[in-house]
């Protein structure tokens, strides 16, 4: 049937994974902010005091000047992969690979730590000015370590994909929106940013220059180390280029194309849909304590019960369909925010107005609470 061929196997497999990229990121997200509370109340207990307001240095919380000069700062990166790629690759190649070996460590680590809690304590090893590290953070940094030269070796779309999972979780999971009108800063910035990438480089500098960056392969950085050592045309000449991870690609059925989402399509909605479910456990927690019934009188019982996350992530996943359904219409790459933004910021404003909570949504809605849950419905 028509309808189902504008859709494949590939693209269905990206845009399941992003969906299930974005909920494991936002979950990790929130178990690290109970985390937090938890190391606070701790703290507090043995000191004596207890200050709300601190916060995990390792979290970066976007503000309103970093959301408007973000998409800037995004455009001017890729005009210098653009013009300059052949003299930064293997900068950036190793750059990439680094940040992909920290980044898929941190997928890794519930996993390392349910198998090694049963056999291992959770004292930290001490490896001098390196710091201090559980046995659990050392087997998912080995790991990922291993997965990491395997890729460099073999170039394999697979393992370039399980890195790009990494990044996406750990960007998810470590970067915070504080509110909704930076939200809708940073997502209205972005989408500008993609569509005229996309849609208008190719008038100005006569080539789709997102679309050149996203797809150019680099060079493999053992073959020119072996190039720049000498080693002989038999050493480190036969690995592949390397297509960086900053995308999903999911070969179709047939073999004859790959599909392709960029990562900062999965991310970028993926700060949103962590916002909401920051602020559903929040308001859930105010709800509890308050010991009253939520929104105004005119709002029906159904609605109320629809949460802000289920709302915009399916929303996401509605915007990622249609994006796809775009693509196989047009037979051209398309800049998925186009479609996924107005999907997951208009419900969410619509819904916010309806419950009466848009107006604190919109700035800072968040204040410290001396407790926390760990039970949320999903």
């Amino acid at each position: 049937s028509r309808a189902y061929s504008l859709v494949d196997s590939s693209q269905v497999s990206t845009f399941l994974i992003s969906i299930l990229l974005i909920v494991y990121g936002s979950f990790r997200s929130l178990n690290m902010d109970f985390e937090n509370q938890d190391k606070e109340k701790d703290n507090s207990s043995a000191t004596g005091s207890f200050n709300g307001n601190s916060t995990n240095n390792s979290i970066q919380t976007i503000d309103s000047t970093q959301a408007l000069f973000l998409p800037i700062g995004a455009s001017v990166s890729l005009l210098v992969m653009f013009f300059f790629f052949d003299s930064v690759q293997v900068v950036f190649t190793i750059c990439t690979a680094v940040l992909a070996t920290i980044a898929f460590a941190f997928l890794l680590l519930p996993m390392c730590q349910y198998l090694t809690r049963p056999c291992s304590p959770q004292n930290k090893i001490s490896f001098g000015c390196c710091g201090r590290f559980t046995a659990a953070e050392l087997l998912s940094f080995s790991l990922s370590v291993m997965l990491v030269l395997i890729w460099v070796l073999t170039g394999h779309w697979l393992l370039m994909d399980a890195l790009a999972m990494g990044l996406c979780v750990a960007m998810i999971a470590f970067v915070r929106l504080p509110s909704l009108k930076v939200s809708c800063l940073l997502l209205s910035g972005l989408l500008i940013y993609d569509v005229f990438w996309v849609f208008f480089s190719a008038y100005i500098f006569n080539s789709n220059v997102m679309v050149k960056v996203a797809t150019q392969p680099a060079d493999n950085p053992l073959d020119v180390l072996s190039r720049k050592l000498h080693l002989g045309p038999n050493v480190g000449r036969d690995v592949p280029r390397l297509s960086l991870p900053g995308k999903l690609v999911f070969p179709s059925s047939t073999g004859s194309h790959f599909s392709m989402l960029g990562i900062g399509d999965i991310v970028m909605p993926g700060l949103l849909l962590c916002f909401v479910l920051r602020y559903d456990n929040y308001k859930k927690q105010a709800n509890s304590d308050s010991c009253s019934a939520p929104g105004p009188g005119n709002i029906s019982g159904r609605m109320q019960k629809v949460s802000y996350f289920h709302c915009t992530l399916i929303g996401y996943f509605v915007g990622l369909l249609t994006a796809t359904v775009a693509s196989r219409i047009h037979r051209a790459a398309q800049p998925a925010l186009l479609y996924l933004v107005p999907f997951t910021l208009l419900p969410l404003l619509t819904m916010a107005y309806l419950k009466g909570d848009l107006r604190r949504m919109w700035s800072e809605p968040f204040h410290s609470k001396s407790s926390s849950s760990r039970f949320l419905e999903v």
